[in-house]
């Protein structure tokens, strides 16, 4: 689809399989945007279509110009701070930022700064855009790689819808202690609190749903490890980790989960994201390149995953 910005508006050219929605089934059945937000579309008129208020219930017609007010200046949620991050790609709509180890997605305090939350606002603010930037997914602390940002709160709903329905896939490299056997497999298993630990989760039968999918790419007799790829079903906090753990086969230096210290964090890197992007309907596909110096993978290039 044809979008393009236009100052605080963007405009979109209906195309003509949109000619069937009125403008409300596009806003509530189609990107299905929270109540709260169409309220304000309607009461502030930061919708128009060509120019003109629109009717909600008539017909959009191929061609038109669709308006929709979505970079108006926001205050940032949190303090902007330069953070030595590697932008993936950007565009008016989202960011793919590669996150390096030790560093939290969010602050987990009002006064932490050297997060990557903070490093997207100051990104924006540097472009001169005065937009608050949404994570539309987290990575633990020192788990590196892609982490999806929206620029505005239509997108960030969407793209947080599109997670839920597992419509944004996301793969994971890890390298796990000891030689799994099974070549690909699919562990279900609820994981829930430890609580005897404030960190940890575990398997628990009364945890919430967890799925991970996990395939061998190359097993490492000498080394005793596992290269393997992962992808979820679920985002449960620490899922990999917690599932490979209590596979028997622990992420290699995850000593929280009972992992080998040969390395100093866990070995677990996001190494692609692929979606549809909600507007222009063009997939977006990312690839992280890997940050660990010295390397903790070795002789594989996350192009070919």
């Amino acid at each position: 689809m044809e979008t393009r910005k236009k100052g605080q508006w963007c405009e979109i050219t209906v195309p003509q399989q949109w000619t069937t929605y009125t403008l409300d089934f596009l806003l509530r059945n189609v990107w299905k945007a929270p109540k709260k937000l169409l309220h304000s579309f309607r009461m502030e008129k930061n919708i128009r279509i060509n120019g003109e208020p629109p009717n909600w219930n008539n017909q959009l017609i191929a061609g038109d110009k669709l308006q929709i007010k979505l970079f108006q200046p926001e205050e940032y949620q949190v303090s902007p701070a330069f953070q030595d991050v590697e932008l993936l790609y950007e565009d008016d709509h989202l960011m793919i930022f590669n996150k390096p180890a030790r560093m939290d997605t969010h602050p987990n305090d009002p006064d932490q700064r050297d997060t990557l939350l903070n490093a997207a606002a100051f990104h924006l603010q540097t472009n001169g855009e005065s937009l608050n930037p949404r994570h539309i997914h987290r990575l633990d602390r020192d788990t590196t790689g892609t982490v999806l940002f929206a620029k505005n709160a239509l997108v960030g709903a969407i793209l947080d819808r599109m997670l839920e329905e597992r419509r944004i896939k996301r793969t994971y490299l890890a390298l796990a202690d000891g030689l799994l056997h099974k070549e690909k497999g699919t562990i279900n298993k609820p994981i829930g609190r430890d609580r005897h630990h404030p960190v940890r989760r575990r398997v628990s039968n009364t945890g919430q749903p967890a799925i991970t999918h996990f395939e061998v790419i190359k097993r490492l007799p000498k080394e005793k490890r596992t290269l393997i790829r992962c992808s979820l079903d679920t985002g449960r906090t620490h899922q990999i980790r917690v599932h490979l753990s209590d596979l028997g086969h622990p992420l290699t230096g995850d000593v929280l989960y009972g992992g080998s210290n040969t390395y100093s964090r866990q070995a677990l890197h996001a190494v692609k994201i692929e979606f549809v992007h909600p507007f222009t309907g063009e997939t977006i596909l990312c690839r992280a390149p890997f940050l660990d110096q010295p390397p903790i993978f070795r002789n594989i290039d996350p192009n070919s995953i």
